[in-house]
């Protein structure tokens, strides 16, 4: 037993880390457990908005129209997709608001686009979305299988229980089916844009790329939202002290 304790502690440490972590990015996403808004508002705002759709639609659309239209030169769609995640990027540092998200889209765009360019295929400007979709898929389900569930540990931490769901068999059972679904959308996008990869099929890979991202993701919020609120009802005292 002496000899479980320090990797139990430290288990529990590393769970902590990454749930408050995970907690926090959820928060300033816009999943405020103390917002009472409708859950098309929490998706809305987990999106960024307008904007948000924006930052992460544009530069994939605008390379897939361009490359459809004119392959050659391949720095030109590559270059207005670029450009574009830096105007965001641009327009968020002027306007003080936190760049976070436009910066990630620059920075993903520029290595992407370079990528490409280095290689001279304009498929492989898709390769960096491969490594992200495997990458989470895989830590979603490798979390969920082994019981630290992230979906769990960023809803615990956000709202306010930190790992005591693991405790709970109804909620440990909720997030590793969540776990396993969000795996799913990010392997679910694998399994259908890696043939048009192989096939050099830019064009329809580009478009499902468009088409598997937020139309998928905005559901999955949802679902995800409305199933972590049925876990965690809110005690009327507090709807009660927050209308008064």
């Amino acid at each position: 037993m002496s000899a479980q304790g320090p990797d139990a502690e430290r288990d529990q440490s590393a769970s902590e880390i990454v749930g408050a972590a995970l907690g926090g990015a959820a928060r300033r996403a816009g999943l405020d457990p103390a917002d009472e808004s409708a859950t098309h508002k929490v998706v809305w705002s987990a999106m960024g908005g307008w904007r948000g759709i924006l930052e992460s639609v544009l530069p994939s659309l605008a390379f897939v129209v361009l490359f459809t239209v004119r392959p050659d030169p391949l720095i030109l769609a590559l270059g207005v997709s670029v450009g574009l995640a830096a105007v965001f990027t641009v327009v968020r540092l002027l306007q003080k608001s936190p760049p976070s998200a436009a910066l990630g889209g620059l920075l993903a765009a520029a290595a992407a686009a370079g990528l490409a360019l280095w290689t001279g295929r304009g498929q492989d400007n898709f390769i960096p979305g491969f490594l992200t979709n495997a990458l989470y898929g895989s830590a979603l389900l490798i979390s969920a299988l082994i019981g630290w569930s992230l979906i769990g540990l960023a809803a615990g931490f956000l709202m306010g229980e930190g790992t005591g769901w693991r405790s709970d068999r109804r909620k440990r059972r909720a997030f590793f089916w969540l776990g396993i679904a969000w795996a799913m959308l990010f392997f679910a996008r694998l399994a259908v844009q890696l043939p048009l990869y192989f096939a050099e099929n830019v064009t329809a890979l580009g478009t499902l790329k468009i088409v598997m991202g937020l139309p998928l993701f905005a559901p999955m919020i949802a679902v995800t939202w409305l199933v972590v609120r049925a876990l965690y009802p809110r005690e009327p005292h507090a709807a009660n002290s927050n209308e008064s």
